[in-house]
């Protein structure tokens, strides 16, 4: 690690586990201060075990990011933490999926309301941060998806989510250019989170599917021939956070393996 990150602070969501925590990790590594953000009461045992391995640079925050009025209160908590945020990782989502002629107003209602409207106003709030305190080098990584890329019979629903943080990325990163302020997003493909569960129960489900062969199944169709890794995606994200990407923004950088060519 080379500590090109040192002297930044990191305000990472959905950090309790999966990709979240691979990427707080990361940055922490980096020599980051980290504000790790998730809608559990309490840190999970992951997070803890991070906060005593880096005293005084990571801090747990409860917040659900589809709650508006919570995220004000957040904010303020983490600069009290640890001063002006330089960099947001906006990753917090949830998944579902059902067969489109079955797919519910609630499954509707739960996946925009997280992974848009709190996608959108997370950042919307700390850019108004990041202007308003002039913070030097500051970016956003929102998590878009592969899914994101195009639609899926199954997956109606969580494929126009990531679809739209693809194009409010771009739409953040044009009205950010005059503050210099770089928007990007990462375009995981499959990766090996325990999220994978839920999902490959789900197709088991829908597809007819025996326990763990849709999984199975979509690892070896990665052209690279597996799954991802959350630190697959944390390497790309400490990237997009550093100086060695000063000149990328508005762009959806794709870490899936192969998966989708752009």
């Amino acid at each position: 690690m080379t500590g090109r990150l040192g002297q930044r602070h990191v305000l990472v969501t959905g950090a309790g586990g999966g990709i979240g925590l691979a990427i707080a990790h990361a940055c922490l590594a980096e020599g980051a201060r980290c504000t790790l953000v998730d809608r559990a009461p309490a840190p999970s045992e992951a997070v803890e075990s991070l906060q005593r391995s880096h005293t005084q640079r990571a801090t747990y925050l409860q917040a659900d990011v589809a709650d508006i009025s919570s995220l004000a209160p957040l904010l303020t908590a983490a600069q009290v933490a640890h001063g002006p945020v330089h960099t947001l990782v906006n990753n917090a989502a949830v998944f579902d999926m059902a067969p489109l002629l079955a797919s519910d107003e609630a499954s509707f209602d739960r996946l925009f309301a997280v992974n848009v409207k709190g996608m959108f106003f997370v950042m919307q709030r700390v850019l108004q941060h990041m202007v308003e305190a002039g913070t030097p080098g500051a970016s956003v990584i929102n998590m878009a998806s592969q899914a994101g890329r195009r639609g899926e019979a199954l997956v109606s629903h969580y494929c126009a989510t990531k679809a739209a943080v693809i194009s409010y990325t771009q739409s953040a990163a044009l009205a950010m250019a005059p503050h210099g302020i770089r928007v990007n997003a990462i375009a995981p493909g499959v990766v090996d989170t325990p999220m994978w569960s839920h999902v490959d129960a789900l197709f088991a489900r829908y597809e007819g599917r025996a326990p763990g062969e849709k999984k199975r199944q979509v690892g070896l169709e990665v052209p690279l021939g597996r799954m991802g890794t959350p630190g697959d995606i944390a390497g790309a994200a400490v990237f997009l956070a550093s100086d060695e990407a000063r000149y990328i923004t508005a762009q959806t950088l794709n870490v899936d393996g192969g998966n989708v060519m752009s």
